[in-house]
């Protein structure tokens, strides 16, 4: 049986702890303490997302990661569409789908690595211009070139 017990708590009276004055430590309970002169405050301090982001935005992040898993199910059937039927719609709705797809991929990687407040917003601008850049670019080349589908096709035919 584990416990949650503050490790101030646990301390003689008089007696501080060098580290972790406030911090709970996890430890097994095998004997409980006899005297009450220093009851063991159980504290229930453990939160796995701030709450500033738990409430209304929680319909949200899961609409998204519900997009996220149909448009990679989307891609998935665009590959062979894109090997049967070339042409300028499949070629477009793959420059818009991997765009997407890549968006929301790097944005997870700067929600997970990139912490302090102007260092995330500058992150953020980086990926949405990197972004429009890079779906400028394959519309650009769909329009100018040979598009896509056929790039790959020529790519695997040498």
């Amino acid at each position: 049986m584990a416990a949650l017990v503050r490790l101030s708590s646990v301390c003689h009276r008089g007696v501080s702890p060098l580290l972790f004055r406030t911090s709970s430590l996890i430890r097994p309970l095998a004997i409980q303490k006899k005297d009450h002169d220093c009851p063991y405050l159980i504290s229930a301090k453990i939160h796995a997302t701030p709450s500033n982001y738990t409430g209304s935005g929680s319909k949200a992040a899961s609409l998204h990661w519900t997009g996220e898993r149909i448009l990679s199910i989307v891609l998935l059937g665009m590959a062979p569409m894109a090997y049967y039927f070339p042409g300028p719609a499949v070629d477009y709705s793959l420059a818009a789908a991997l765009t997407l797809h890549g968006h929301w991929g790097l944005g997870q990687v700067l929600t997970d690595y990139v912490h302090g407040d102007f260092k995330i917003k500058m992150a953020n601008a980086g990926l949405f211009i990197l972004s429009t850049v890079t779906f400028a670019g394959l519309c650009y080349f769909n329009y100018h070139d040979v598009g896509i589908c056929k790039a790959v096709a020529l790519l695997w035919s040498k």
